[in-house]
């Protein structure tokens, strides 16, 4: 499976961690950088990169990081067709995917161990879209409202 990966300067360590640990598990990984630290660097260029080749691929998965992952999934969430969710447990990494159809997971790396993100990343790829129509009317809702800017109906 293809898989996107960008960070900032917080997440540069655990970024180059889970490249080598999605290619020894059989991924192909697209490094969206940084490649060298910047302590002043700005997750937009990695991040947004990251995420626009999710959009370009269907069915490619992404991983954004930074320090605490919300500026991450806040950016990710900006291109058109992402659904980045922001994990800090098993059951969000897993739920991202299973009920809101996740193609991107945003870690915070200050916030878990790498053991802990690479559990995330590994549940998140692994764990399949459940399909359940309760989803995927949530999930239609929130694609026409970024298609369109119209609202959904209130019940």
């Amino acid at each position: 499976m293809r898989v996107y990966i960008g960070s900032d300067h917080a997440g540069y360590d655990l970024k180059n961690h889970l490249v080598g640990w999605l290619k020894d598990n059989g991924h192909d990984v697209v490094d969206c950088g940084p490649f060298v630290f910047d302590a002043e660097d700005d997750y937009p260029p990695f991040v947004l990169r990251a995420a626009a080749g999710v959009v370009a691929e269907p069915g490619s998965f992404g991983v954004v990081i930074g320090g605490s992952g919300n500026g991450e999934a806040i950016a990710a969430n900006k291109v058109k067709g992402v659904r980045a969710a922001l994990a800090w447990s098993d059951d969000t990494a897993t739920l991202g995917r299973q009920h809101n159809d996740a193609n991107v997971i945003s870690i915070g790396a200050r916030m878990h161990t790498e053991a802990e993100a690479t559990r995330f990343v590994e549940l998140f790829l692994a764990t399949p879209y459940s399909g359940a129509d309760r989803h995927t009317r949530r999930i239609d809702m929130l694609s026409d409202y970024e298609r369109t800017g119209d609202l959904p109906p209130l019940p």
